[in-house]
């Protein structure tokens, strides 16, 4: 790859967050029973007549107006021709042009430099049906079509072909579906298809202003598998060149287990898709009102979250990007520090219990902190005791360890078993002067100059207390007798 330089551009399609589809009152639920969720319209029966979701609109003018685009407000929907078994009225209501939203762009941040890459539009269609090919782990040999994601809408955002690189593509991905999680304007869940994403890649001697030969990989479900079929793509094109073939312009699909990429079928040109006019949908325009109104309804970005959390709590850009790395982990830390009133204070701490303890207790249970069973009132009320110094960090683990397996109040558990750090600096030089007389080794390595020993001492003491006496004043304690 010494001689060549990458070129890759992005097709990214999200369902659009509404409870019913883009041109019909059916449900988009996902998980139901096949073709459950399914009319006239959306199963293309003659003479069915499409109805625009104005909630689908709007999701898309928000995205938008999150990712820096002009809002076009003509609003228009045109035919995009093409036959395969899951459109069964093979054509896709879809934008032409305008789109909704023309040129945006969003900054990634790889290998700590900041890159801003140019989004072409982002437009307004619906989604296919899908076919099936397999029942209970039983492969088929033929194929079964649910028609319940036929019409949902999609938002298809497109890329100018700026990234150069998997890392870039893993990078903008990432930041994309972060900002539209924020935005609730699509789940961006990929496991359930909500989002997904065609790759387009060229390969290009360096220093050459002409694109290569563009192969698209089509419909990709996770960013991972993005990263992972553009570096392996990569490398079979320059292969193909360096022993003198040629690249087709085709479409190919990543199979995972293999790790390749597939020829599919060779790519259409936007005239073989013969887009016209869409007759019954008619075209009209955006007030200023609406789109100002929507502008209005923009929550708070990651990037801005991110400054204020830096600034306002004090916290690093590590604990800062752990936290707004999803909107549920930012909003389940702001509501932890609702209740404390020394919101500083407990700022750090807060943050280290949630992407530590919480987070490797949810990614065993394979949850998301949203339904975590320790409530942000519950982790305040924790660090609360751990700052007041009414329970040590030692402590504090077992009870946490309750909190989660029982959703326990950490107060209550605190009382009703009398798990309270000892602060009384009288009943610790009792313990201290014990664990002193019951250890002269330790004490004489001590004496001795191994100042590492008053580990063992403090850890005995520790032990004799159950773990309730208060660290700071042990070692303060142990350290004036050992030394007088």
């Amino acid at each position: 790859m010494s001689k060549y330089e990458t070129v890759i551009g992005l097709e990214v399609h999200m369902q659009i967050n509404t409870k019913s589809k883009v041109f019909c009152e059916c449900s988009t639920q996902f998980g139901a029973k096949p073709n459950a969720n399914t009319c006239v319209v959306c199963a293309s029966q003659p003479g069915a007549i499409p109805i625009l979701n104005k909630k689908a609109v709007e999701a898309i003018v928000k995205t938008g107006l999150a990712l820096d685009f002009t809002i076009n407000k003509q609003c228009a929907f045109a035919r995009k021709q093409y036959f395969y078994p899951d459109v069964p009225k093979n054509y896709q209501i879809t934008q032409s042009e305008p789109p909704l939203c023309s040129k945006g762009k969003l900054a990634i941040n790889v290998g700590g430099k900041e890159k801003v890459v140019n989004i072409t539009r982002i437009h307004l269609e619906e989604d296919a049906g899908k076919l099936v090919h397999e029942i209970g782990g039983r492969k088929l040999d033929y194929s079964l079509l649910d028609l319940n994601r036929a019409s949902v809408g999609l938002m298809e955002l497109v890329t100018e072909p700026e990234l150069s690189s998997p890392g870039e593509a893993l990078a903008f991905l990432t930041e994309l579906k972060n900002i539209v999680e924020y935005l609730g304007t699509s789940e961006c869940s990929m496991e359930e298809g909500k989002m997904r994403c065609d790759v387009n890649v060229s390969i290009r001697p360096i220093g050459q202003k002409e694109l290569g030969t563009r192969v698209e990989i089509k419909n990709m479900n996770s960013i991972s598998g993005v990263r992972d079929a553009i570096a392996y793509e990569v490398e079979r094109q320059a292969e193909a060149l360096k022993s003198g073939g040629k690249l087709a312009q085709e479409t190919r699909l990543w199979e995972a287990e293999e790790g390749i990429t597939k020829s599919m079928r060779t790519k259409e040109g936007a005239l073989d898709y013969r887009y016209f006019p869409e007759p019954d949908l008619v075209p009209f325009d955006l007030p200023d009102s609406f789109i100002e109104d929507l502008k209005k309804q923009l929550p708070e970005l990651p990037k801005i979250k991110k400054e204020r959390f830096i600034k306002g709590y004090g916290l690093s850009e590590y604990d800062a990007n752990y936290l707004i790395s999803t909107r549920t982990i930012a909003n389940y830390y702001e509501d932890s520090l609702r209740f404390l009133q020394d919101k500083k204070a407990a700022a750090k701490p807060i943050a280290n219990w949630i992407s530590t303890e919480l987070n490797a207790k949810l990614n065993a249970s394979k949850i998301d902190i949203s339904e975590s069973p320790v409530s942000s009132q519950n982790l305040a009320k924790l660090v609360s005791l751990i700052l007041s110094g009414v329970i040590s960090g030692k402590i504090a683990k077992t009870i946490f360890e309750e909190m989660y397996e029982k959703s326990s109040d950490p107060e209550v558990i605190v009382k009703e078993k009398g798990l309270m750090q000892i602060s009384d600096e009288s009943a610790i030089i009792k313990i201290c002067e014990e664990v002193i007389a019951e250890s002269p080794k330790a004490v004489a390595e001590f004496k001795a100059g191994k100042e590492r020993a008053i580990g063992a001492i403090v850890g005995l003491v520790m032990k004799k207390s159950k773990g309730q006496a208060n660290p700071q004043l042990v070692n303060k304690i142990l350290l004036e007798k050992l030394k007088s």
